[in-house]
């Protein structure tokens, strides 16, 4: 059996040589870096940039960590851009408005990186693909040479876990991203989906930055969480399995790791994984808080479609306004998929009954007015 190789750094601080050294390492445990880079290659940094977010706040990818990498990547003598698809529209001054609040302005100055202004859009043909033959992306990815995909260790309220798979969901352009929740609003449609645009973006690495990651309600209003690793692997599928371990879930459990292991992807245990560097049993946390998600259809073959339709409804997780905290910026109903949130006397309301549980309103919210309400019934099933 063929075992991928992940490596497993530990890194404690957002120290930049600490950092460095551990990005060093892990090419090294993966078998260095000219075996996949060549000198004068133009290289896709493909950073988790959700939206406008000090770093201390664990929803973006950490700014010394993709500095990190960069000056690596720069050293060796290859040309990075550093690029994301933002939640929300798709243009030069959203995407100037992210990389400075995310300190990636910088850090690109500092290592001679370049970062894209690029926001025309393409298809790309993607005849792996199981339910997406071909993906609407940001033009920059056709422009390289090679994808590297940054991502950020965090929790999802809707996909439990946000990892190196889902990460490639951001070359997705744009409001681009809100059509595909609207026609796939089911996790196990919409999981498969984001395989699918893994597959197509082709990382031929990826790294996640998990020094300090995000519990709770991630993957914007959650606790930041110490948890001390760099992760590494040419299998974005890979990786998310030693992740997910490592915060103490059961990897099958995450939507887009049981999709990976449908499709024969990874195994969704160790059983293909070669792990290279630390030992993964002293970063276990068997209490990091991760939220719950099953499928929509808990009472399938138990019950009555008509009865299962009415006790699903009753079990849906919802978005809960907190009017209090809300600045009235908009954001949420601008953004909202199937434009079901109205704004009333500057504070956003929602019709449940056309709700695809996405949950965009929660991501994009910048003051955390947002939480995502899960009925008691529920989290006993989920339990189960």
């Amino acid at each position: 059996m063929k075992k991928e190789i992940v490596s497993l750094i530990e890194c404690r601080e957002y120290d930049y040589e600490l950092v460095k050294n551990a990005v060093v390492n892990s090419f090294e445990n993966l078998g260095g870096i000219s075996k996949f880079i060549n000198k004068g290659d133009k290289i896709l940094l493909k950073l988790n940039l959700l939206m406008k977010k000090k770093p201390e706040d664990a929803t973006t990818t950490h700014p010394i960590f993709a500095k990190a990498l960069a000056e690596v990547l720069v050293k060796y003598g290859a040309e990075v851009i550093i690029a994301d698809s933002p939640g929300g529209p798709f243009n030069t001054s959203i995407l100037k408005g992210v990389y400075k609040a995310c300190g990636i302005e910088e850090i690109a100055n500092e290592v001679g990186a370049k970062l894209n202004y690029n926001t025309n859009i393409v298809s790309i043909k993607n005849e792996d693909g199981l339910i997406l033959k071909k993906i609407t992306a940001i033009e920059v990815i056709k422009e390289v040479d090679k994808v590297i995909s940054v991502s950020k260790l965090k929790t999802h309220g809707m996909m439990m876990f946000t990892g190196a798979v889902k990460n490639m969901f951001g070359v997705v352009a744009g409001l681009e991203k809100a059509e595909y929740h609207v026609r796939m609003p089911n996790n196990v449609d919409f999981s498969n989906a984001l395989v699918d645009i893994c597959i197509a973006s082709k990382p031929i690495l990826s790294f996640m930055d998990g020094i300090v990651g995000m519990e709770g309600a991630g993957p914007s209003a959650g606790d930041p969480r110490n948890v001390g690793v760099v992760i590494a692997s040419t299998s974005p599928y890979h990786l998310d399995v030693v992740a997910t371990t490592i915060i103490g879930l059961e990897p099958t459990k995450v939507p887009t790791v049981q999709r990976c292991v449908e499709r024969g992807l990874c195994r969704g245990n160790f059983e293909d994984i070669e792990l290279k560097g630390y030992n993964i049993e002293n970063f276990i946390l068997n209490d990091f808080v991760v939220p719950e998600i099953r499928s929509l259809d808990l009472l399938e073959g138990k019950l009555p479609k008509f009865l299962r339709d009415i006790i699903n409804g009753l079990l849906q997780p919802k978005p809960v306004f907190i009017h209090d905290k809300c600045v009235g910026c908009s954001d949420c109903a601008k953004n909202c998929p199937p434009h079901v949130i109205e704004m009333v006397n500057n504070k956003p309301i929602v019709n449940l009954d056309g709700c695809i549980r996405c949950f965009c309103c929660q991501e994009l919210c910048p003051v955390q007015a947002v939480d995502i309400h899960r009925p008691l019934l529920m989290k006993l099933l989920a339990k189960l």
